[in-house]
């Protein structure tokens, strides 16, 4: 079963910023349609955080427009989330996934802690 490696998740505090990367193997990642950020808090559904597809610009939640950015690294396989002036509304669980031919993969899931 393929699955993404996510990284970077942690622990901050409020105001800070961390990066998530998604590492995507290179027959998925050149074919895709889309590449995705989702959340997941206790209690709360999911949430759609950033998207990029074949046709820009990419999209946000609005809890996250101008504090968070999507971007992809051609050459590296990878895509990243960018969290800046992180709030502890943010605290969730992070998962990328990838749309490639119909097929959605997933990440594990990595842990962000904003502290207040």
């Amino acid at each position: 079963q393929v699955q993404l490696v996510e990284s970077g998740g942690g622990l901050v505090q409020a105001g800070g910023s961390l990066r998530l990367s998604c590492a995507v193997p290179r027959i998925i990642f050149s074919n895709s349609q889309s590449m995705s950020w989702f959340r997941q808090s206790p209690g709360k559904r999911r949430e759609l955080v950033a998207q990029i597809t074949r046709d820009p610009p990419p999209t946000y939640a609005e809890s996250v427009k101008g504090r968070f950015t999507i971007s992809r690294d051609v050459a590296a396989d990878t895509f990243y989330l960018q969290m800046n002036s992180l709030k502890p509304e943010d605290t969730a669980v992070y998962s990328c996934t990838v749309q490639r031919l119909g097929v959605d993969y997933w990440g594990q899931g990595t842990q962000v802690t904003v502290s207040s």
